[in-house]
């Protein structure tokens, strides 16, 4: 088994993150969410040392609808990033702005992903940058800008929703493992890094 590594590097990282189906879906149709009670449980004190280390999160217009259209309907694990343990600063990329700039809980930026990973690095200082959208995280990829790539996995057949990298005609990106979380034995905890990326 691989070591958690305890070394930070002065920067942070910019890390994709997320708990998919087993047939490898990120969120249902809708963007329905629910089926994340499916998961296993993380070891005591799990999740609020992975929502420390995040300072910001890059998300997308289309889940951030789901997610105030839904608000009545999610439990206390998926209505908040890290199920309230999280606090920080959240990017909500659009081309629609205005729409929700009245929103105090999110930062609403038109631009495209360099310049998001920009900004919020620089927001983030030593701590990390969290992409949650499968979307901007393709984008992200394109210009290799994804550090680490954060796995969990939920025993669930989801058979339809937002696919975890959906790219027409197919793009190859290989991994290679650096951690296997000992928290998350149970939910395929798994932490890879982009294959022949120099290790800090």
């Amino acid at each position: 088994m691989l070591a958690e590594s305890t070394v930070r590097s002065v920067m942070g990282k910019v890390a994709w993150g997320f708990t998919c189906s087993i047939d490898g879906f990120i969120a249902g149709p809708g963007h329905d969410m629910s089926w994340l009670s499916a998961g296993e449980p993380l070891a005591e004190g799990t999740t609020e040392r992975m929502a420390h280390a995040v300072a910001v999160i890059i998300s997308g217009r289309s889940g951030y609808d789901a997610a105030k259209a839904q608000q009545g309907e999610r439990d206390e694990l998926t209505s908040e990033a890290y199920g309230g343990a999280w606090s920080g600063t959240e990017f909500i990329l659009t081309h629609r702005p205005d729409e929700i700039a009245d929103d105090p809980s999110i930062v609403a930026l038109d631009c495209d992903v360099v310049e998001a990973v920009r900004r919020a690095k620089e927001i983030a200082g030593d701590r990390d940058v969290q992409i949650i959208s499968a979307d901007i995280a393709r984008q992200a990829l394109e210009h290799d800008l994804i550090d680490e790539l954060q796995v969990f996995v939920a025993p669930v057949f989801l058979g339809d929703g937002t696919r975890i990298f959906d790219v027409p005609g197919g793009r190859r990106y290989d991994w290679e493992l650096v951690d296997i979380s000992e928290d998350a034995e149970r939910s395929f905890g798994r932490t890879y890094r982009p294959k022949g990326a120099r290790r800090d």
